[in-house]
């Protein structure tokens, strides 16, 4: 389980570098007002925040994944190992099982998590160098947050992470076993690496398209009272105004934005964990072997010739 852990965390940093600029794009797209809307587009948003904030624009809450994700992928890949470790046999339904523990298990991080790195990139929207910033940075967004409106506050939006993660990690675990049985990748397969890539990136597409109006939903609740006042009263009432007010495409918005950054973060992800995990227990089989007695065959004992009272 160990493994699982260390290999979760070295995925999860790989991940969160390659697209924490996508998830800006999508947050922004998700939340922004459908009255006076910012952005036309996922191109146009990465342009407009390039050209207004600068590059470092799309890495604005990086700390809270960078943290959080590494710690969250350790659980999550820990937790869904033992879990298969439990249920025994190695099947798609048994996966979907196990990843759908770990998805709910691993929200207690997730949700404060995700809390501080949306309000973060909400901050200082159109300014390179915002005049009045509310949060030095994720840590003291959840403190201020905490002091305001308690536990509750740094909570905002469980029930939705939780309906989100459970699922989501589900379809997401049992299409990767389905995708990689299906492809044949074999440790002595040459074409190893560009299929764990294509299977993991495969995978995080699914599990994003499975759940992604309850992101939404997530999103909009996280941001809402940035500026001091809440809109929604709860999800039915954000679902609610939502439709009124933009249709059901309103549950597809900064969907494309997603999904260019899922097949990456998830391909560089599940390939890094997988390798990872192959090259330990590789190293763990040699040292078994290493520290293993050999066998001394053994010689039959010989009389020995006694002494001559001669």
């Amino acid at each position: 389980m160990a493994l699982d852990f260390a290999a979760g965390c070295i995925g999860g940093a790989a991940g969160v570098l390659v697209g924490h600029p996508f998830d800006t794009v999508k947050v922004r797209l998700q939340v922004q007002n459908v009255d006076k809307p910012l952005y036309r587009g996922t191109y146009h948003c990465f342009q407009s925040i390039i050209r207004q904030e600068s590059m470092l624009g799309l890495y604005k809450g990086i700390g809270s994944p960078m943290l959080g994700l590494t710690f969250i992928n350790a659980i999550v890949f820990g937790v869904q190992g033992n879990a298969m470790r439990k249920l025994g046999r190695d099947t798609p339904l048994n996966q979907f099982l196990a990843g759908a523990s770990a998805g709910a298990i691993q929200c207690v991080i997730c949700c404060p998590m995700e809390l501080a790195k949306t309000r973060m990139q909400m901050q200082g929207t159109g300014e390179k160098k915002s005049k009045r910033k509310m949060y030095k940075n994720s840590v003291d967004c959840l403190v201020r947050i905490y002091r305001k409106e308690g536990i509750r506050g740094i909570n905002r939006g469980m029930v939705t992470t939780l309906i989100r993660e459970t699922p989501g990690f589900g379809v997401y675990f049992m299409t990767y076993d389905i995708l990689t049985r299906s492809l044949g990748c074999e440790p002595e397969d040459p074409y190893m690496i560009p299929k764990l890539l294509f299977a993991g990136g495969m995978s995080g597409i699914a599990s994003w398209i499975s759940t992604y109006p309850v992101d939404v939903i997530k999103s909009r609740l996280q941001a809402d009272g940035v500026g001091g006042v809440s809109k929604y009263s709860g999800i039915m009432d954000c679902i609610r105004q939502s439709v009124q007010k933009e249709g059901l495409r309103v549950f597809t918005r900064g969907l494309m934005s997603t999904l260019l950054r899922a097949f990456p973060v998830n391909a560089t992800t599940f390939a890094t964990v997988t390798l990872f995990l192959m090259y330990m227990r590789e190293g763990e089989e040699c040292c078994i072997q290493e520290c293993e007695p050999q066998a001394v065959p053994l010689q039959p004992l010989q009389p020995q010739a006694q002494p001559s009272s001669m």
